[in-house]
Order: C-alpha cells, then sequence, then structure tokens
C-alpha cells in the first residue's frame, strides 16, 4: 500500500506540474482528492486494515494528501498570476489616446419649445399657472361659457370618467380656477400642460397633446394689447422679420374672436408647401375674453377686460424643426430624439 500510495502521488505531482490553464488544474484536484477521487477512496479503505496498521497508513495518507494540496494551490497562485498577466497585456491602455466623447443628454424638441414659450412669456410678467389634468366638467367648459347641450363640446370629444369627471380637453380650466381664486384681482398668466381628447391619431392628429394658453385680465385691456403680444410672441418664435394677420372666428369664451396666422417663414408669404401656397401659416387662436366668464368667475365685465390665447406647442415645434409626424413625439425613437442634439433653440 505504501508503494501504491507514492505511485499515486508522483503521478498527481506530475499532473499538477503539466497543468497549463486554471480548469485543467481543478480537473486534476477533482481527480484525485475529490469525493470519487483515489486518495478519498484510500481513506476510506483504513477500516478494512489491520488495527496496527491503520495509525501508520493514516499517516501516510495524510501526508500524500497535503503534498498533493500544497502542490495544487501553488501551482493555482502561478497560473492564476499568468492568467491576469495575459489578460492585462491584451487589454492594455495607452494612456496617451485621447478619451471617447461621451454625448451628453439632451432636451426633448417639444420640451424646448414649450420652456422657449415659457421664458418668452416670464420676460413679459407672465406668471405659470397649473391645475389638474383630471378635471370637473365645470370648470372644463361651463365656467367658460360651454353649458352642458352647447354644440361646441362636439369639438372637444372627451375621455369621461364619470358624468361631471373628465380628462381636461384643454388648459382653459386653469384659467376659470386662478379667475375664481384671485377673486377680481389683476391677472396675467399662461397655463402649460397636457390635454387629452378622443381623436383618431394620425400624422397631425393625437389623443394626447400639449397645449399653452394665456390669460390677461385687469382694467382697459385691449385688442391692441392682444395683437401686439402675440406679434412679439411671433418674432421671438420665427425670426424678427415675421408678420402676423388676425382673421374673424369663433370661441365660446372669447369675443371677439380670431385666429393668428404668421408669415410663412420658408417662401417669405410667396406661397410653398408648408403654407399651401397661401404665404400663411395658421398657428394660435385668441380673443377677448366673454363677459359671461368674467362674471361668472366673480369679475365685473363692467370695469375690467381682458384677452386669451391658446397654442400648440406640436404645432410650433413641427413648424420650427420640419417635423412631419406628430407621433414622432410620443414614441421616444432615439434616432429622432438624436437629430435635435446640436440644435439651437
Amino acid at each position: 500500500m505504501e508503494q501504491q500510495l507514492q505511485q499515486l502521488k508522483d503521478e498527481a505531482l506530475g499532473k499538477i506540474q503539466d497543468a497549463q490553464s486554471v480548469k485543467e488544474l481543478n480537473d486534476v484536484r477533482v481527480a484525485y482528492l475529490g469525493k470519487k477521487g483515489p486518495i478519498t477512496d484510500l481513506l476510506k479503505g483504513m477500516g478494512k486494515l489491520p488495527a496496527e496498521e491503520r495509525p501508520k497508513m493514516g499517516a501516510l495518507v495524510n501526508v500524500v494528501r497535503e503534498t498533493v494540496t500544497a502542490s495544487l494551490e501553488e501551482r493555482m497562485a502561478l497560473l492564476e498570476a499568468e492568467a491576469i498577466n495575459t489578460q492585462l497585456a491584451k487589454e492594455a491602455i495607452d494612456v496617451t489616446l485621447p478619451g471617447r466623447p461621451v454625448q451628453a443628454g439632451n432636451h426633448h424638441p417639444l420640451t424646448r419649445v414649450v420652456e422657449e414659450i415659457e421664458d418668452f412669456f416670464i420676460s413679459m410678467g407672465y406668471e405659470i399657472a397649473e391645475g389638474p389634468e383630471v378635471e370637473k366638467d365645470y370648470y372644463n367648459f361651463e365656467a367658460l361659457n360651454l353649458p352642458k347641450g352647447h354644440p361646441a363640446r362636439d369639438m372637444q370629444d372627451s375621455f369621461y370618467i364619470s358624468e361631471d369627471i373628465l380628462l381636461r380637453t384643454h388648459t382653459s380650466p386653469v384659467q376659470a380656477r386662478t379667475m375664481e381664486a384671485k377673486g377680481g384681482e389683476a391677472i396675467k398668466i399662461i397655463c402649460p400642460g397636457k390635454v387629452y381628447r378622443r381623436d383618431n391619431d394620425d400624422a397631425t392628429h393625437s389623443h394626447q397633446f400639449t397645449q399653452i394658453e394665456g390669460l390677461v385680465v385687469g382694467e382697459d385691456i385691449r385688442m391692441s394689447d392682444l395683437k401686439g403680444t402675440l406679434d412679439l410672441f411671433a418674432k421671438k418664435m420665427f425670426g424678427a422679420e415675421r408678420e402676423i394677420r388676425l382673421r374673424p372666428s369663433f370661441f365660446p369664451f372669447t369675443e371677439p374672436s380670431v385666429e393668428m396666422d404668421i408669415s410663412c417663414f420658408k417662401c417669405s408669404g410667396k406661397g410653398c408647401n408648408v403654407c399651401k401656397k397661401t404665404g400663411w401659416i395658421e398657428i394660435l387662436g385668441a380673443g377677448m375674453v366673454h363677459p359671461n366668464v368674467l362674471e361668472m368667475a366673480g369679475y365685473d365685465p363692467s370695469a375690467v377686460t381682458g384677452f386669451a390665447f391658446g397654442m400648440g406647442p406640436e404645432r410650433i415645434a413641427m413648424l420650427k424643426y420640419g417635423i412631419e409626424d406628430i407621433r414622432h413625439f410620443y414614441t421616444n425613437d432615439s434616432r429622432f430624439i438624436s437629430q435635435f442634439h446640436r440644435t439651437e433653440a
């Protein structure tokens, strides 16, 4: 048995030295020291030996096991060090090379347009007012001169949660709430936010979109104030050479009401595909606040007047950046967003 142990030790030590990788060395460890290895089998067979031989043979087996284990650990340390050195050599970094540039994130084009609009009106003394997206029918319609059964409600087909609760169809309810809260004080606000209408999504329509409305209420507020404000806004967003025109229109909450067009920034009014050969592009709706709206909010229409306007940032962004499909704003396609990485607002 001593000869068998010596032969087993020499065989194991030879294979340990021949191992060229950590995996091969682990295979040797399992083969000789594992639960089914020959050294373990010898230890299990000690009980079959005569009692007087067990101590001597047990000591010899332990010596062989410890020798093989020590050789394995020594060889493992050497192979692991070689593997690390090899990996470091393959992955060596030339610290003299310039680093790879990290592309920073950028504002979504719609966010950029909204913030640009907000900055313009804040610079003119407006405050930003916000309100709930889940709104009462009263504030969404009735307080804006749209009583139940009014035909103009059909233009804002809505997502109703209950008979009196719905997803707001415009940000005008914020105006009604602000007037009610101010209790007759002067107001100068813009109301940005998301709005919802039942619509078939296509290149120019979406069931969810963004809206920014403005409201000014006070003494001696005139249509000329509205026109001057909108003229400055058009020049800020689309260039100093832009001209505006106001066309008569109808909105239940303003009287008189107008649609505002700007001269086409692509053809300068000559006619092209952007302006549909008219030379003008429709941008927003506006008008003088209807006396009924003022009165329902607690204002005296004989003492104060006001103007209001509403615009869709998506439409402005589409015109400003040449975007042809409104759905691009909402699909989170990085190919679309990356186009605006270096676009100046």
